[in-house]
């Protein structure tokens, strides 16, 4: 025997230690699986890791005492500190996009108004009722009937391309906008009757335009588009400075009109063998179900509610009886579209970041009522300083006045909130706001309830606050930015 054994042998062996001195097992199992307790969010994450690490219930009473997984999970949920890890590097925002894209998305909404200037002598003659220019009601009958049926177009494109099936959207694209196109037309003709060919045609070309440039934009061709009204642009702007000889105007229109119809086509042609083989990918079963139909009919209505109101703001004072002076106001609304957009993903982005810092329901709503705030001011901003610059460039016309001014800026309100609220899907409380606002201001009109702006005023006003007040109900809730 060694030493160290007659060492150790004169050390008396340690007995085994009482139940009670023996460590809690479910602080052991706390300490073994800590980060991800104190990363979890709620116990039941942490139950369900247990049951998968395959401990069954009667194992769990036996070895931690308590009745099952959720029990147990309770209990590591309570000895754990929360310690919510930070992601890696800035986290990823899919809504922060630069300013340009949405600027010229702007300036390809108002190009259009240079078509009205150059073609001009193809409405010359008499008045229509109510003190309008020739042809007004033949066009606006046309531009409403296109406003509504390619919004809900575009609406029924985007679904399809949300689904990832850019070809279902393309073929979308290719049977919807020639019966756009038709309907339009159809509709000009039967305002305008078979008196007044010019008109009709005018109106044809528009509802081709709208068309053509509607599938452009749905596909992101936004450069290709700007291409196309190159030449319509390039004439507006010389007619501006000296007015265009007849057939050098007609010559402007008709080529940016052909070329924009010419690049829309092209954009939608593959969708032709698309509806070749149409048939054979219907009947194959795992194909992915495609969006209702009726699923676009509000955004449909929500276009042809909004088209109504910024006709009014255009042509209110002729319609009231006085001199025509809402142009610029028109020319601002459209080109604040751009603004308006940009704006949009600013909030979304802003709501993604109040997801991400807020701790509590009441924190979020905060800081998205605030992110509301800021962008809606943006926007008001915009169309305040694109209101006076267009009025300030307008030959002859005036200041705006208050009242005027004050309803421009609320129909602004109106208009981006019923956006915002159709971005999130929640379309028929917007549609049901405009819808009742158009309906209303042509009530009144008719009826010459008061003057044209204190009317508007009133109705913009109404309006603005019940679409506000939806904005903050439903966009307050987390679960509205999933």
């Amino acid at each position: 025997m060694t030493d160290e054994n007659r060492v150790l042998s004169g050390i008396p062996r340690q007995r085994n230690r009482p139940g009670w001195a023996r460590p809690d097992p479910i602080d052991e199992l706390a300490r073994e699986l800590d980060e991800f307790v104190a990363a979890a969010v709620h116990p039941d994450e942490i139950a369900a890791l247990l049951e998968s690490d395959g401990l069954s219930d009667d194992r769990i009473r036996e070895r931690y005492g308590v009745e099952d997984s959720f029990a147990l999970a309770e209990r590591l949920w309570d000895r754990t500190p929360r310690r919510h890890p930070e992601p890696d590097g800035p986290p990823a925002d899919p809504w922060r996009i630069g300013p340009l894209g949405c600027l010229l998305r702007g300036v390809l909404f108002a190009l259009p108004g240079f078509a009205y200037v150059l073609g001009a002598p193809l409405l010359a003659g008499p008045h229509d009722t109510a003190g309008l220019p020739a042809g007004t009601r033949t066009l606006l009958a046309g531009a409403l009937c296109g406003w509504a049926w390619n919004q809900g177009l575009a609406h029924r494109a985007y679904s399809w391309l949300g689904l990832g099936d850019r070809p279902a959207a393309r073929r979308c694209l290719l049977t919807g906008t020639p019966a756009g196109i038709l309907l339009g037309t159809l509709v000009a003709l039967a305002v305008a009757g078979p008196g007044h060919p010019a008109q009709v045609a005018f109106a044809a070309g528009q509802s081709c335009y709208l068309g053509a440039s509607g599938a452009l934009l749905v596909t992101g061709r936004e450069r290709i588009l700007l291409a196309g009204l190159s030449p319509l642009a390039v004439g507006g702007l010389v007619s501006l400075v000296h007015p265009l000889p007849g057939p050098a105007a007609l010559a402007s229109l008709l080529t940016s009109l052909t070329a924009v119809a010419v690049l829309g086509l092209l954009e939608v042609a593959p969708g032709i063998r698309d509806v070749k083989g149409r048939g054979k990918a219907a009947g194959n079963p795992g194909r992915a179900p495609g969006p209702a139909l009726l699923a676009s009919l509000p955004y449909a209505v929500f276009g042809l509610g909004t088209g109504v109101l910024v006709l009014y703001a255009a042509l209110g004072d002729i319609l009231a009886g006085g001199a025509g002076h809402g142009a610029p106001s028109a020319v601002a609304l459209t080109l604040s579209m751009g603004p308006a957009e940009w704006l949009l993903y600013r909030f979304r982005s802003g709501a993604l970041a109040a997801l991400r810092g807020s701790g509590t329901p009441r924190a979020f709503r905060r800081a998205t009522v605030l992110t509301l705030a800021g962008c809606l001011t943006g926007y008001l901003a915009a169309l305040l300083a694109l209101a006076l610059a267009t009025t300030a460039l307008w030959p002859g016309a005036p200041a705006p006045a208050g009242p005027r001014l004050a309803g421009l800026l609320m129909l602004g309100v109106v208009l981006w909130t019923g956006l915002l609220l159709q971005s999130f899907g929640a379309v028929l409380g917007a549609t049901a706001v405009c819808c009742a606002a158009a309906l209303a201001q042509t009530l009144a009109l008719a009826g010459h309830a008061g003057r044209p702006h204190v009317v508007a005023l009133a109705v913009y006003t109404a309006a603005a606050a019940a679409q506000s007040a939806l904005v903050c109900h439903r966009l307050g809730r987390a679960t509205a930015h999933r």
